[in-house]
């Protein structure tokens, strides 16, 4: 069923010009994706929102644009040449390649899904009764699933933490894990692959030299870190975010733009005393939760998730997850990096990266807090959340609509105007109300078909507010506004439209009650 739902999105972000597959023309290119006419502004306003939460909402966090190309021992410096790897493994049957940990992770979810399942079915045998947290904790059967995915999931840890890969293929022999496509479990070893585009730069091949698009942006940041703190005389602790391009040659790519080989990240690290960060850690964790609960797509469908596996520059990890209809996933990641980043890039570049605290009167490397979003993983995950098909049968009267519920301060059309006719002066009145609106807001002029198809059009494509402009429009200077998740409909004054329109899209009603 979910299965299902998730093909209907995907279909429907092409068909309402919101994701195309990019280089569509040829049919595509693999895990690559263009977002269309409507993506893109929806794209733009989940920027807009993030980048204003940080820059306009804290004194101390400021932006930068880094370039995507940059010296090659950045990458050494950091670690990625050496060990920015995924461990891969092949079905020799299927010749379809896969992570290991994301077979593992599949097996894991599988438990999490029969506690839900047999969650479920007791909250219907039981109705207003049912305690779950109750029945959770006493439940034979769920407490078995529940031993089941802690077992694996800390036998995956060690392995993973380990760099065992023998032991990685191991469990998933054991597991009897098979292959999506073949069904078989004829698995090759399990060996490391790096995930970075190589290119080559210099006008000759004998003077080119090899660099790397990078995989992240936050090493943008990391290596701008004295220009920042000097010329914006910034004192820790303090923030640096930016918005950018990374890319990675993953291997499995997969569930459309959730994981892609060029995708945008929202990061930002924030500077600190070190023995501070873990307070500061905990702090970024609630803060960001906060940011993403506040667009309304209900609190029961977000989770942390601590890491199992801590990457070798952090001591402490945790993701946000969202329900997809794919299961938990990872939307947002907090990390507490400590010193390691600018450490190494001092000793690599050879050039003293510290700060002097003149409270403390003396001088330190900062340790670093992130948080990271991948903007391409925040878009499906508003779209899944606000892709709804209604059934609006009545009296035996078959009807339906599929509807995008998006937050109207990210819809990327604010409202759309129609004439009921194409006549009798209303295209010209239509057009007066949208000439008075389209400096403020995104707005669209409609005036084919019956109203009943255009509201629908609207509706598929998220647009929150429709305008009317009818023969009473010519007398009264009044119009009739059509609310989208609700279909209601009220008669407004035209002077008015402006003030309705700011209050119900204003994107700083977010940002007040972050």
């Amino acid at each position: 069923m979910a299965e299902d739902l998730f093909k209907k999105l995907v279909a429907h972000c092409k068909e309402y010009g919101y994701v195309f597959p990019s280089s569509d023309l040829y049919d595509g290119l693999g895990a690559v994706y263009d977002y269309g006419q409507y993506g893109v502004e929806l794209k733009n306003n989940i920027k807009k929102y993030w980048w204003d939460s940080m820059t306009r909402l804290h004194r101390n966090i400021v932006g930068i644009d880094s370039a995507i190309f940059m010296h090659p021992t950045v990458w050494k410096a950091s670690g990625h040449v050496d060990a920015f790897n995924d461990p891969l493994i092949d079905n020799k049957d299927s010749k379809k390649r896969y992570r290991a940990d994301v077979l593992i992770e599949e097996q894991i979810a599988r438990y999490e899904e029969k506690i839900e399942k047999e969650v479920s079915k007791a909250q219907k045998r039981f109705g207003e009764k049912f305690d779950e947290a109750l029945f959770v904790q006493t439940n034979p059967q769920v407490q078995e699933y529940a031993a089941q995915k802690a077992k694996l999931t800390e036998r995956m840890a060690k392995a993973l933490n380990d760099n065992d890969l023998e032991d990685l293929r191991q469990i998933i022999l054991d597991y009897k894990i098979v292959c999506p496509v073949c069904g078989t479990a004829n698995w090759t070893e399990v060996r490391q692959f790096n995930l970075m585009f190589a290119t080559e730069m210099g006008s000759t091949a004998e003077g080119a030299s090899k660099i790397y698009l990078r995989p992240e942006t936050a090493q943008g940041i990391f290596v701008n870190f004295l220009n920042v703190q000097k010329t914006g005389r910034m004192k820790i602790p303090f923030g640096i975010a930016q918005i950018g391009k990374a890319f990675r040659n993953e291997i499995v790519a997969r569930q459309f733009i959730f994981r892609m080989r060029e995708f945008e990240q929202m990061e930002m690290q924030f500077f600190v005393r070190p023995g501070s960060e873990l307070e500061w850690f905990a702090r970024w964790k609630e803060s960001r939760m906060k940011w993403h609960r506040l667009l309304g797509f209900g609190s029961e469908n977000y989770r942390f998730h601590d890491h199992e596996k801590l990457a070798h520059y952090a001591n402490a990890a945790c993701d946000i997850e969202y329900r997809f209809p794919f299961g938990f996933k990872e939307v947002e990641g907090i990390h507490s990096r400590t010193d390691f980043d600018l450490s190494q890039h001092q000793k690599y570049s050879g050039k003293k990266i510290q700060y002097f605290d003149t409270e403390l009167n003396e001088s330190y490397i900062p340790y670093v807090v992130e948080t990271s979003i991948g903007v391409d993983r925040m878009f499906l995950q508003i779209l899944s959340a606000s892709y709804c098909e209604e059934d609006l049968s009545k009296d035996g009267k078959q009807d339906s609509r599929v509807v995008l519920k998006l937050p109207p301060a990210l819809a990327p059309v604010k409202m759309a105007v129609m004439p009921l006719v194409k006549k009798e002066g209303l295209p010209e009145k239509a057009q007066e109300i949208l000439e008075m609106l389209k400096y403020d807001f995104n707005c669209q002029y409609d005036e084919k078909d019956s109203i009943g198809k255009r509201y629908r059009r609207q509706d598929a494509i998220g647009t929150p507010f429709c305008i009317t402009v009818d023969h009473r429009s010519l007398e009264d200077n009044a119009v009739t506004i059509r609310y989208r998740d609700t279909m209601e409909q009220e008669r407004v004054p035209i002077d008015r439209l402006y003030a309705l329109l700011k209050e119900k899209t204003d994107l700083g009603d977010l940002l007040r009650r972050i």
